[in-house]
């Protein structure tokens, strides 16, 4: 296994790491064990206190913590710069809140008194993806080490220097060892990790190879487990929208993070009174974005994550021109060193092209022109993803109508489906299952233990 910190600007190597042993695998996952048994027991006071502390810090080295997260897997800075301080949004929001969401929930049965208590289950793994390093891990771990669980990680292996800087900034915060623990393994050893009996529950946030796999042994070992997976998110454009802010979001929903995102505007669905109008100028606005290095400031386009995602998605635009989609603009690499591929929009997309039904994961935009509204969402719902959406119209009775006809776990009116502390997060069909954020999120690894009194004279 490579775990390898690879500059995608460059596609040099800047470091690289060992896998742990067997033995040090082992040797984490029994402090994380033995942390639990006294964590569970902690207030929810104090660990708000921790859990703060991470946020402070956090925003303390935003400008380092950003350069790192570029480094690695080619972000741009200022987008960096705004995931750090979304994932400390998220770490303060939980701290916050926490002690409210799990609040005993008082019932009202028939006969003596009874309520629902919110549990700590034990110690977590959770398996995480490149793309947002350390948003994906907090939305993850700052709600349920607010529950009283402990945390086990298994970063992607092309982020290893996000990965442990996050473990050095709970060190710092001075959360015990083995409450939050960053393991260097592969994804195969990960799986097999699942087995482990002292091992509770497992989050994955990846593609859907590894979402089967983690989900088969998660089954076949009786445990609880949350999956977000891939999207080929709709973005619905109706006659009445107002095209200029439009065409503004969908370049923003597309391109955003590179336009590697689950949640990134993927297939553009336009109705044919605004179509031409619309693609007229989307063309224009990817045509111009610059493509350079993600360190600096000018740049509206940076690298892929790699050189194989890269080489990836160039086979995917190939394979669906030479299955007939047609070429709008880009579909090729860009010509200079690094990871690069060309803002890119296919069109004449029809069933069995590789871009109708395959995650295009980089700045390509998939065009479609429809007759009308059901159109638009039976084309939308035509997908085995079902992560976000979203619907333009300046009807916003008539996008919530739309909205609620579209087969996914979130859809958003007037903007590209996006993430914040408060808004739940996740998806159904091939995209998952589980909810990460909002009160929602909190409550995926706890017990809901019931505590019933019986009074003498109650009937059996």
């Amino acid at each position: 296994m490579s775990i390898q910190t690879i500059n995608p600007n460059t596609n040099n190597m800047v470091k690289s790491f060992e896998e742990m042993t067997e033995k040090a695998v082992n040797d984490k996952v029994k402090k994380a064990q033995l942390t639990f048994t006294n964590w569970k027991e902690i207030s929810y006071h104090q660990r708000a206190d921790l859990l703060h502390k991470v946020a402070a810090l956090m925003r303390i080295k935003k400008s380092e913590l950003a350069k790192t997260i570029t480094l690695e897997m080619g972000k741009l800075l200022a987008q960096a710069e705004d995931e750090i301080d979304l994932s400390a949004d998220i770490i303060d929001y939980y701290a916050n809140h926490g002690e409210d969401f799990l609040a005993d929930k008082v019932l009202d049965p028939e006969y003596g008194e009874a309520i629902i208590r919110n549990s700590p289950i034990g110690v977590l793994l959770g398996v995480m993806p490149w793309n947002f390093p350390f948003y994906q891990v907090v939305r993850f771990a700052a709600p349920n080490i607010m529950v009283g669980n402990t945390i086990l990680i298994k970063h992607a292996s092309i982020v290893p220097q996000c990965a442990i800087a996050i473990e050095k900034i709970f060190e710092e915060a001075d959360a015990p060892e083995g409450l939050y623990t960053n393991l260097f393994i592969s994804g195969k050893h990960a799986s097999a990790l699942v087995s482990d009996k002292r091992i509770k529950g497992v989050s994955l946030t990846g593609g859907e190879e590894a979402g089967s796999s983690i989900a088969m042994e998660a089954g076949k070992h009786l445990k609880k487990v949350v999956l977000e997976l891939g999207g080929n998110d709709a973005f619905i454009i109706l006659e009445d929208a107002d095209i200029e802010k439009t065409v503004e979001w969908a370049v923003a929903g597309r391109m955003n993070n590179n336009g590697q995102s689950c949640i990134a505007s993927k297939r553009f669905i336009a109705v044919e009174a605004i179509a031409n109008e619309f693609i007229r100028k989307f063309t224009d606005k990817l045509s111009k974005i610059k493509v350079g290095d993600p360190m600096d400031p000018s740049s509206q386009l940076g690298p892929l994550s790699s050189e194989e995602a890269a080489v990836h998605l160039a086979d995917q635009v190939k394979r669906s021109v030479d299955e007939g989609a047609k070429c709008l603009l880009g579909g090729k690499r860009v010509n200079r060193e690094g990871a690069f591929m060309e803002p890119t929009i296919l069109t004449d997309l029809k069933p069995g092209i590789t871009a109708y039904h395959e995650e295009l994961f980089g700045p390509v935009a998939s065009f479609y022109v429809v007759t009308d509204e059901q159109a638009a969402i039976d084309l939308a719902n035509d997908s085995d993803f079902g992560l976000g959406g979203s619907v333009f119209t300046q009807d916003i009775e008539r996008g919530k109508r739309v909205a609620d006809q579209i087969d996914s776990g979130m859809v958003f009116i007037n903007h590209p489906t996006w993430t914040q502390a408060d808004l739940p997060f996740g998806g159904t069909k091939r995209s998952g299952f589980g909810r990460e954020l909002s009160a929602l999120g909190i409550q995926e690894f706890v017990n809901k233990k019931l505590i019933r009194v019986s009074k003498l004279n109650d009937p059996f």
